[in-house]
């Protein structure tokens, strides 16, 4: 948006628990407090952090993002505003999740599947992305075993 920032910078403000401390040209977050959206644990520096793409780009290409216009995956990729689409984690709970969609892998814990189930869809049906067939009976399975 033509300021220093990034989108994990502008993510790490907005998404801190408190006031974010900013570097001295203002362009990196320094020091903040951020709860992971896939297990809970509070993360405090920002080189613990990573923002991950819920939907993962690659699996949003696979889904449809093949066709959309270039502005139309940085939208996507860049969706600040959208919680569902850009998740707080730690670097290796990003690590582990990789580029998959829930058939190979999911949050574990109180509360924590379902939730990331229902983003998933929410996610998919706010940007027209599709589920291909083993992705589709794994999630709906899930969703109505969370209903």
């Amino acid at each position: 948006d033509g300021d220093c920032q990034d989108t994990r910078t502008e993510v790490l403000i907005a998404r801190s628990e408190i006031p974010v401390q900013l570097s001295a040209d203002g362009c990196h977050v320094v020091v903040g407090r951020w709860r992971d959206g896939y297990s809970g644990t509070v993360l405090t520096h920002p080189k613990e952090v990573d923002i991950d793409h819920r939907v993962p780009l690659a699996e949003a290409h696979r889904s449809g993002a093949d066709k959309w216009t270039a502005a139309e995956r940085r939208r996507f990729a860049n969706a600040i505003q959208d919680a569902d689409s850009l998740v707080i984690t730690s670097a290796s709970t990003n690590r582990s999740k990789a580029d998959g969609d829930p058939a190979s892998w999911l949050p574990l814990g109180s509360g924590r599947t379902c939730n990331y189930i229902a983003a998933w869809i929410r996610t998919k049906q706010r940007w027209n992305l599709t589920m291909d067939p083993i992705e589709s009976v794994w999630v709906q399975t899930l969703n109505r075993w969370c209903s």
